[in-house]
């Protein structure tokens, strides 16, 4: 089946970023793994290679398009090439929505150049200790200060990706108490520097996956935050948490489909190499057919990921078909890359060997943007049941 969903610039960029990968990554991602996260001095690389402008508005520094198609073959690449850009997937994919929709013309002058170029890393912080999934539990307070000219922050956060090497956190708090009719009223949202007096950064958390990433708890005492750093409107910062998960959880699908679809290209050359009893494993009729099942599955996955790209682009991607995508594509990543793992034995446990790492990255696909148990709710929400 000829996909559609690419044209000849998306082509070219491919070609790029393949160039880009195979000089700047590929050589140096064992030194990346071990450490537990990408160079800070790598974000200005891909600042440079145009990564982080393309749907910043042009009068930013940015290429002014407004598609997520290059965003898809980037996650494309990465798979294929077994890599990952470290922490930087949050920068473009979380941060920058937030940006584009909530800040005045004034902080997008002093926020988007610098985040073009990647001067200025951003993250952004919701999850607390304790409340999980349960964002209108959150405890962290921004309290404005008697002369109104700043919130005084306090509280604390953990599993933020950037965290370490954020310069600027996009940080959810409670400005004010919620109310007994709604109990996710009073939440606003911040871009915090991370230079400020009384912001600290905790423990790099040690992760199962995704292991050049940096994940990272934060601490608040006392931060004075400008009120020129609010974004958007006081006390409504839930809903325009709702409003991002869409393109958020689009990510995540595709991101999925492209490393199932990955594993079964990584499989297959392992297979063909390998030998034992004298033929080469691919030779074995039970491999042909766990291959054969897992390119049917990643086809369709390959299907919903286009499918749900051209409906995000068109503005038209519902929550209901953004959780069934992600539910789709997270499931089919599951099992094919599992089973791609088991054909190439005891060496498919090695993290010398891209499954293995694959393996481990791909399974918090299933738990974070909304676990897949919460996807079902949302799509059984949808069908009125």
């Amino acid at each position: 089946m000829r996909r559609t969903v690419f044209n000849e610039d998306h082509e070219a960029f491919r070609e790029t970023l393949r160039a880009f990968i195979e000089a700047e990554v590929v050589p140096v991602y064992d030194e990346w793994f071990a450490a537990g996260q990408a160079p800070r001095e790598f974000y200005y690389k891909l600042g440079e290679l145009g990564i982080f402008g393309i749907n910043v508005p042009e009068e930013f520094g940015g290429a002014g398009l407004d598609s997520h198609k290059f965003e898809a073959v980037l996650y494309e690449e990465t798979a294929r090439a077994g890599v990952q850009f470290g922490g930087s997937g949050v920068h473009v994919l979380l941060a920058l929505p937030y940006i584009k929709m909530l800040a005045t013309d004034e902080q997008k002058k002093r926020f988007l150049p610098k985040f073009v170029s990647g001067e200025e890393m951003w993250a952004i912080a919701m999850t607390e200790p304790g409340t999980g999934s349960d964002l209108a539990g959150m405890k962290t307070t921004a309290r404005l200060s008697e002369d109104g000219t700043h919130y005084v922050l306090n509280g604390s956060k953990t599993f933020i990706t950037g965290g370490v090497h954020a310069d600027k956190v996009i940080v959810c708090a409670r400005t004010s108490a919620p109310t007994a009719e709604d109990r996710r009223f009073g939440i606003s949202l911040f871009a915090v520097d991370t230079k400020s007096e009384g912001y600290s950064i905790g423990r790099k958390l040690d992760k199962l996956g995704l292991r050049t990433s940096d994940t990272a708890e934060l601490a608040f005492v006392d931060v004075k935050v400008p009120v020129e750093d609010l974004l958007g409107e006081e006390n409504k910062g839930f809903s325009y948490l709702g409003h991002n998960l869409a393109s958020e959880r689009w990510g995540i699908a595709f991101g999925a489909y492209a490393q199932a679809k990955a594993a079964v290209r990584f499989a297959t050359e392992y297979v063909r190499e390998r030998t034992v009893f004298g033929k080469p494993v691919a030779h074995f009729q039970n491999t042909k057919f766990e291959l054969a099942a897992c390119q049917a599955e990643v086809d369709a996955a390959e299907a919903v990921a286009d499918r749900a790209t051209e409906a995000l682009d068109a503005g038209e991607l519902t929550p209901a078909e953004a959780a069934s995508a992600k539910l789709f594509c997270t499931e089919v990543a599951h099992r094919v890359i599992d089973r791609c793992l088991q054909l190439h034995g005891g060496y498919g446990y090695m993290n010398e060997y891209p499954i293995a790492r694959l393996y481990a990255d791909n399974r918090v696909n299933r738990i974070y943007g909304g676990t897949s148990e919460i996807m079902k709710s949302i799509i059984a929400k949808d069908m009125g049941l």
